[in-house]
């Protein structure tokens, strides 16, 4: 976070990202200061995990119709002083939603009708955030998902048939679902250099301000393709490409070590959980972060199609960052009970109802 603000501060007079970025951390560090003390052992109940899963979806479809567009996307709620995008309270409970499911069928996630069923309740969170259409969250979604499948056990021989899946169905999105814009995103990827003034003008200055940056970089403040304005959105979407050019390749493996810290830290409790469920919470948050740092960067460098994806806990943005802040404190607030009944309670939720 610390890394984030001094990114996007200006350093001369009053800066309107710094400021408000100031305030979400706050709100960010105080909802993580609720969740830890709070007993989440609720989740485990199918009825309360079903609510949450239904409120999700209505708020999406609401979206539709009472939400602001933003670039093209209407993914927000304009409330005046400020906007919150739900999408990103929405992945945490598809991953409570597809953890529940699957600490109920550990031992048969061989069955493929599982992974189906799970699909499903993906594939409709999937469809409204395309609808919007905010590709970059729908990508998030899909890799959250197929993220927890791979650490229920899924066999390879279902992992090959749903890579079948992932192609057929981007094939469909191609034709009938992706906008005029995506599918030049796309085009751009796979050839940045033809459109340069156009949808390939923000990834060529990303890809810039990173080889700027050099081994190790312009200094904080000296970032040109940044402070000038070479480079749009250098506050949220590209603020790695800021960071790289100011802090270079050593400060990028600083940045690495800090996520990978945050990462471990993740899996350890999560590895400790009291059920299923708790373990497998722990993981799709841990895919959830890997995910939107991977394509993050991955769309900052040039490996990747430009997304609109944030960086966790360093872009702008308030509805991101509480919603971190508040998945690592229902962790937090599951590791107070963690291994304390772990065979008693994991014979009980895989064996009987709850």
């Amino acid at each position: 976070m610390g890394a984030g603000l001094i990114t996007m501060s200006s350093f001369v007079g009053e800066n309107y990202f710094f400021s408000r970025q100031v305030i979400w951390i706050a709100v960010a560090l105080f909802s993580f200061s609720v969740a830890s003390i709070i007993d989440w052992r609720f989740l485990r109940r199918s009825g309360v995990v079903a609510v949450l899963y239904t409120i999700s979806i209505i708020l999406l479809l609401l979206l539709l119709i009472f939400g602001a567009v933003v670039k093209g996307a209407q993914s927000w709620f304009s409330l005046g002083l400020f906007a919150i995008q739900p999408v990103d309270l929405v992945k945490l409970i598809l991953v409570i939603t597809l953890a529940k499911y699957f600490s109920r069928r550990h031992i048969e996630i061989a069955n493929y009708k599982h992974i189906l069923v799970s699909g499903l309740y993906t594939l409709i969170v999937f469809l409204v955030v395309v609808t919007q259409p905010d590709f970059g969250s729908a990508i998030i979604v899909f890799l959250v998902w197929f993220g927890m499948v791979l650490v229920s056990g899924i066999s390879f021989k279902h992992l090959a048939l749903v890579l079948g899946g992932g192609v057929i169905a981007f094939a469909l999105l191609w034709f009938f679902a992706f906008a005029p814009y995506q599918k030049e995103r796309i085009l751009t990827f796979l050839d940045p250099a033809r459109d340069i003034r156009g949808s390939g003008y923000n990834a060529l200055q990303s890809m810039v301000a990173v080889g700027a940056g050099g081994v190790t970089g312009k200094g904080v403040g000296y970032g040109t393709q940044s402070r000038l304005e070479f480079l749009p959105e250098y506050e949220t979407d590209f603020i790695f490409a800021a960071f790289a050019e100011e802090w270079g390749f050593f400060g990028s493996l600083l940045l690495f070590m800090f996520f990978g810290i945050i990462i471990w830290r993740i899996f350890t409790i999560a590895v400790r959980g009291s059920t299923n469920f708790e373990t497998l919470f722990g993981l799709g948050v841990a895919v959830l972060f890997m995910a939107n740092f991977t394509v993050n960067v991955g769309m900052n460098i040039g490996l990747l199609p430009v997304t609109g994806v944030t960086l966790p806990f360093m872009s702008y943005g308030g509805s991101h960052l509480v919603t971190e802040f508040l998945a690592l404190g229902i962790l937090m607030g599951q590791r107070k009970y963690s291994r304390s009944t772990h065979a008693d309670v994991t014979s009980q939720e895989l064996l009987g109802p709850t």
